[in-house]
């Protein structure tokens, strides 16, 4: 567990604080003791996260996050795991097991901070960001459809899929509260405002 739980280090502006305000608040309101609740994240922008919140977490490989959370699900179901990505890797590298884990209904909270690019890289498309955007990697626009995160979960047998804007603070709070009282797999895709890198 950290100390300095305040001491932001993303970008200026970021409104990934959003989320995480809306986190820590429904673990707060739902009673549940940090050592019962455990945070899985990636390395860069969403790894943050774990580190503002006061409990156990891990950082784990790109793409890997709902494994790893599904193992310490399964190790001790009583725990609450919630796993927390952008849509550059959490529908990319690891879309795999997103689907997966829908399908298998596993009971974590998979919530995905969506600013549909990547923007710790510096401005590149990713698999949410809207067909003929201009980033670094697609000049000229981007030629790809994205696809709805919640559809494509809900292909996938997903009981609890929903996306919401995070400036929704409260009604976000209560979303995670219902994700982590879901019994199941509870999945939220953020839309996330990004100041430094998502110009549309």
């Amino acid at each position: 567990m950290r100390k300095d739980l305040n001491n932001i280090q993303w970008c200026p502006a970021c409104w990934g604080f959003l989320t995480l305000g809306a986190v820590r608040s429904a673990l707060k309101e739902l009673n549940i003791p940090k050592e019962d609740v455990v945070i899985v994240t990636w390395i860069w922008c969403s790894s943050k996260i774990s580190q503002y919140i006061d409990g156990f977490w891990t950082e784990t490989l790109h793409g890997r996050s709902i494994p790893y959370a599904t193992g310490i699900k399964l190790t001790n179901p009583k725990l609450t795991v919630i796993a927390m990505w952008w849509d550059w890797d959490g529908y990319g590298i690891g879309l795999g097991h997103f689907l997966h884990a829908c399908r298998r209904n596993t009971n974590i909270v998979y919530i995905v901070e969506d600013n549909e690019n990547y923007a710790l890289t510096t401005w590149q498309a990713s698999p949410t960001t809207p067909t003929w955007i201009k980033t670094k990697s697609t000049p000229t626009g981007n030629p790809t459809t994205p696809f709805d995160p919640v559809s494509l979960a809900k292909s996938a047998w997903c009981q609890f899929s929903h996306s919401i804007q995070d400036k929704e603070i409260v009604k976000l709070k209560e979303l995670i509260k219902e994700a982590i009282n879901f019994d199941g797999f509870a999945h939220i895709d953020v839309r996330q405002a990004c100041p430094s890198w998502k110009r549309w």
